[in-house]
């Protein structure tokens, strides 16, 4: 196998604190889904449970396939919890690689999406946090720097205020494009990339499966692909998301919100737009960006 990763830092804000993955105990069989942020995480949570599962229905996925990363519960809570699973363990990261304990026994899947995309879905998870979010993110000790707040001005502005200032309010987008893509040929990594979900979810199912080690027969394949649609995962959503949607205005079916590239076409100006596309080109390279944009590669 090729060099594997080093960790080479931390990173600690109001949502993540990357040291929880030093006193991780790594299982032989275990999957990491790795995004940046509403990027199709909890689609790829529902695509692992159901293979793992074999198209079982009404998987509590949320409790299931815990946040590695993010600081509430702390680790002393959350550790034992995972340590105590014994299905197969299928968690979510959204860290860099190079703030991320990476080992040779997990398989690690790493989901890409259009920034632009990203943050519209990004806008509406943040514009209907309710009281209990914030607090949970900013009063619960050990949080570094400054506490979330809630967004101001409509996406547009969002937008300008994420591209301009490196990811803010949360964490550096390209950074986190740029680290998975690095390792993209290692044997243990897969890029697969929200687009491309979207146009052959079982295309792109099947190759996942391979890629974990899991055989699906047809008929087990039919019942994945309907719990795996995004009818099936909204009108199930508090299964999905995160104590059933209890940090969200509206609840669970807020957090699952639209599933749906191209949002911003309509309302964001061509001069940012281009300016994302400059600036995905400059961070990331030619081939990259065209695959964080398009999925093609």
């Amino acid at each position: 196998m090729n060099a594997l990763p080093e960790k080479t830092r931390d990173i600690q804000n109001h949502h993540i604190d990357s040291t929880i993955w030093d006193n991780f105990s790594f299982r032989d069989d275990d999957i990491i889904i790795a995004t940046y942020a509403k990027s199709g995480t909890t689609w790829m949570q529902q695509i692992i449970s159901q293979l793992v599962f074999r198209g079982k229905e009404d998987l509590p996925v949320a409790e299931m396939s815990p946040w590695v990363d993010l600081r509430v519960p702390p680790l002393e809570v959350k550790l034992p919890m995972i340590e105590a699973q014994t299905h197969r363990r299928f968690l979510k990261t959204h860290l860099p690689v190079d703030a991320l304990v990476f080992s040779e026994k997990a398989k690690y899947i790493y989901i890409g999406r259009d920034g632009r995309d990203i943050v519209w879905s990004l806008y509406n998870h943040h514009v209907n946090g309710n009281e209990a979010w914030y607090d949970a993110l900013n009063n619960t000790p050990g949080r570094v720097g400054p506490p979330l707040a809630p967004p101001i001005g409509e996406p547009p502005t969002y937008f300008e205020n994420w591209l301009e200032n490196d990811g803010a309010p949360f964490w550096s987008f390209w950074e986190n494009v740029r680290s998975w893509w690095a390792v993209r040929n290692l044997p243990n990594v897969k890029l697969v990339h929200f687009a491309n979900l979207k146009a052959d979810m079982e295309g792109q199912i099947r190759e996942i499966a391979e890629f974990i080690d899991v055989d699906i027969d047809d008929d087990t394949m039919v019942d994945v692909l309907k719990h795996c649609s995004f009818d099936y995962m909204k009108s199930n959503a508090e299964q999905s998301v995160p104590l059933g949607g209890a940090f969200w205005e509206g609840g669970a079916k807020t957090f699952i919100h639209k599933g749906a590239n191209g949002r911003w076409k309509s309302d964001l100006p061509e001069y940012l737009s281009q300016r994302y596309k400059h600036m995905a080109r400059e961070q990331l390279g030619d081939t990259c960006a065209n695959w964080i944009e398009t999925g093609s590669r």
